[in-house]
């Protein structure tokens, strides 16, 4: 009896390859075919024995399980059909794009298909990488996986098509042969390509049914649109129903409403909501909108975040403010010497947080779980700005302090624009003439503002009318001081006629009594002593609450504030008198001071004596209201921003450094460098420092500020030869001196709306650039709406 053979013979070998030849032959143009009726071209290559190493075969031809013909409900399309093979795809997959590949499906490679194998190592692809094992030993296809005989690589049919992510399967394809069944098996698991796949599938199902996604992402945008321009507007959305056409729907179906009036699609989604013809949602209810401010805010908290992770360095600024439900809410600002571009300061509203405690402890545990939710390290950290309240600036159990323990490169600085509000109201606080003052001012809006008859006796006298002033904001008390200042006498003009013409008695004597104190001598010099003051304080309040202050600037400034006003402490009031005796000559009264008779108390024995009481009564109000008012102001100023005076003072090598000799430069970079050190780190090498500042090329001025040596770096494209310059003027830019930001009136609204609404609007300049398809995408993934529209 023969052996059998164990392998089949050489005549067996060259008839199964002569086999394999003519089946390629035959199939050669069967990808032209797949697109129409062959060219002149393709069918002269038919004619032609091939030379291609590999063939398609046509969807309907594969197994059902594996088949991905055109879908039934697919409009036919009007343009030239896309090549199949994915390494002939275009870089930008539009929506139509997507929608004509979709409909064709991924193709599928032959069983017989000889795949060419390497010139280097001589491997290849394989049919078993086209179905995944499963534990139990049954094979399931990857229905997702497409080859491409153009680069002889692999690639993801639903990723190319869905996925944003760079990976080797979407972008040139996958070829490493070796390590293919790994990669393909990682591929499998990855949370990105199930949210592709589950795209693709929502879309096959959409357009089996003969559904399209153009007009719900063309009403969709137009809902964006309407929720952005509200937001920004700081106007509400809901009304008391959610009906349309109803007269208390609110703002944003009334503007649904009237885009309909003007607008195709929107009438036509109107005109099918009314009809009831969904099944299911209109995109009108307020969740939807919940919905869509959570996105549109999310896109622009991301792009935020990646602009400060680009500029690396920061400060924080946080404020504490009970709103209009009496919830307090913690306001989140960022600031960051922004590199797109050209270096420029930014200062970004992160949302508010509700806060149940007003501890520092619990107000410090809000901020760092927000850092480690949007992924900013503290480290990075390096200013920090608050009120002066005890929980945030307290020296052993404040924010800044429990910061400086985790961080202490995060440096302090005080709210510039608070503080100086505190100078003020120390200085009032002084003086009984001060506060008085403030209260007969209050007292002539009242009188005014109660009566619109009243209202315009005054505006008939005068040109600029009563301010009401604010309890906290002192600095703005000069809108109240400053009609009386340069229009007294129509405000006693008013204030008579309000008496001769009114009938209730009480309005009668409180216009008497306000017409006297106005029209005396004492209240002129306390208005123009308190305008001096203000409009002063006011002047640098508003400089101090600009983004683009920093620190050595700021310092200037209060120097130079504290200057002024030791200079009117010398002669301030004798200029008074002046300008009040102008006032009383144009009230046609005499500019006499008035004296108060002196009480006489009875004194017990000590051995200390009495100080002489004052008889000149002119004399009486410079020492106790002039004098009190002014040296609180100065006393104010001088200790309220020692903490800014000291991160100027190691941030002034920065500036100073044209009139420093070599060693006093050499021993400020060191004190900077040691500030800027935290566990073996530093941000700035000091004699790199020093020596980059001894090399600088000869500057525009020697009196330049930080921020105009930074630009003159970024200008000449220097930040590679100065590393540390570049490094430390960047941190100083950071410091920052923003206005308090106070919260949005709100009474009865969600946390997360409520902060996604303050995103959008604060951060209005990068919502105006985020793309609203984005967003859209967005929507339809995370909620996956099968929606005929």
């Amino acid at each position: 009896m023969d052996k059998k053979r164990s392998k089949p013979s050489g005549a067996h070998f060259r008839k199964k390859r002569k086999e394999e030849e003519e089946k390629r032959a035959k199939d050669t143009g069967a990808l032209l075919k797949y697109f129409g009726a062959p060219s002149a071209t393709a069918t002269a290559q038919d004619e032609q024995p091939s030379t291609s190493s590999s063939t398609y075969v046509d969807p309907e031809d594969e197994d059902p399980f594996a088949s991905t013909s055109e879908m039934p409900g697919a409009k036919p399309p009007e343009e030239e059909p896309l090549p199949t093979d994915p390494g002939n795809w275009p870089s930008a997959i539009t929506d139509s794009i997507r929608i004509q590949l979709v409909s064709k499906g991924p193709r599928k490679v032959a069983p017989d298909f000889v795949f060419p194998r390497n010139e280097g190592d001589g491997r290849s692809c394989h049919h078993q990488y086209f179905k995944k094992t499963l534990v139990s030993g049954e094979k399931m296809p990857r229905s997702w996986l497409v080859y491409s005989e153009k680069n002889n690589s692999l690639f993801c049919f639903c990723c190319k098509l869905f996925s944003r992510r760079n990976m080797k399967l979407t972008s040139s394809g996958l070829t490493d042969w070796k390590h293919a069944s790994s990669y393909l098996t990682s591929h499998d698991n990855n949370p990105e390509h199930h949210n592709s796949m589950k795209a693709w599938k929502e879309l096959v199902v959409r357009i089996k049914k003969g559904e399209t996604i153009d007009k719900r992402d063309a009403v969709l945008a137009r809902l964006i649109a309407i929720i952005q321009s509200l937001a920004i507007r700081n106007l509400a959305l809901r009304g008391h129903t959610e009906t349309l056409f109803s007269p208390s729907n609110g703002n944003f179906l009334k503007e649904v409403e009237l885009m309909a009036r003007f607008d195709p699609i929107m009438q036509e989604h109107i005109n099918r909501v009314q009809k009831g013809t969904y099944s299911h949602t209109s995109y009108l209810g307020h969740h939807v909108q919940n919905e869509l401010i959570n996105l549109l805010s999310s896109k622009i908290t991301s792009t935020i975040v990646d602009d400060i992770k680009l500029a690396k360095f920061f400060s924080i600024i946080l404020d504490c403010t009970p709103d209009i439900s009496h919830t307090e809410q913690l306001s989140v600002v960022i600031r960051i010497v922004s590199l797109q571009e050209k270096p420029h300061v930014e200062e970004y509203f992160m949302g508010f947080l509700e806060a149940d405690e007003s501890t520092g402890k619990h107000l410090t545990s809000m901020i760092l779980n927000r850092l480690e939710e949007l992924k900013i390290p503290l480290e990075d950290c390096r200013g920090q700005s608050y009120d002066n309240g005890a929980n945030m600036r307290g020296k052993n159990k404040g924010i800044q302090a429990r910061l400086l323990e985790l961080n202490p490169r995060a440096l302090f600085v005080p709210c510039g624009a608070h503080t100086l509000n505190l100078v003020v109201a120390d200085a009032a606080k002084g003086s009984i003439h001060a506060t008085s003052y403030f209260g007969i001012l209050q007292k002539l809006y009242n009188l005014f503002s109660a009566s619109s008859q009243r209202w315009v006796i005054l505006k008939k006298h005068a040109n600029i009318t009563l301010k009401m002033w604010s309890e906290t904001r002192w600095e703005s008390k000069i809108n109240s001081v400053e009609p009386l200042r340069y229009q007294a006498s129509a405000v006693r003009e008013a204030l008579i006629e309000v008496r001769d013409h009114t009938k209730d008695s009480v309005i009668k004597i409180e216009a008497q009594s306000l017409s006297e104190e106005v029209g005396s001598y004492r209240f002129s010099i306390c208005t123009v002593v308190w305008y001096d003051i203000l409009n002063q304080i006011h002047h640098v309040s508003k400089l101090m609450q600009s983004p683009n202050m920093h620190v050595d600037v700021a310092v200037n400034l209060l120097k130079n504030t504290e200057r002024v006003l030791h200079n009117y402490r010398a002669t301030g009031f004798s200029a008074a008198q002046m300008s009040a005796k102008d006032m009383c000559e144009d009230m046609n009264i005499e500019a006499v001071l008035q004296q108060k008779r002196l009480r006489s108390t009875k004194r017990l024995f000590s051995y200390e004596s009495f100080d002489e009481p004052l008889s000149d009564a002119l004399k009486k109000l410079e020492v106790t209201f002039f004098n009190v008012v002014v040296d609180a102001a100065v006393s104010s100023i001088q200790e309220r921003f020692t903490t800014l005076e000291n991160v100027g003072e190691k941030f002034g090598v920065l500036t100073h450094f044209p009139n420093l000799s070599n060693d006093e430069l050499t021993e400020q970079c060191k004190a900077l460098s040691a500030t800027l050190l935290f566990q073996d780190q530093a941000d700035v090498n000091a004699r790199e420092l020093a020596q980059e500042i001894k090399n600088l090329p000869d500057l525009p001025s020697k009196s330049m500020t930080s921020f105009e040596l930074l630009n003159f770096v970024h200008g000449n494209d220097l930040s590679e030869i100065y590393p540390n310059l570049w490094t430390a003027l960047r941190i100083a830019r950071s410091f920052s001196k923003l206005k308090l930001i106070k919260t949005y009136l709100r009474s009865t609204m969600a946390q997360e709306r409520l902060t996604g609404l303050a995103i959008i609007s604060i951060n209005h300049a990068i919502a105006d650039q985020i793309s609203y398809d984005d967003i859209i995408e967005d929507f339809a993934s995370r909620k996956a709406r099968k929606i005929q529209i």
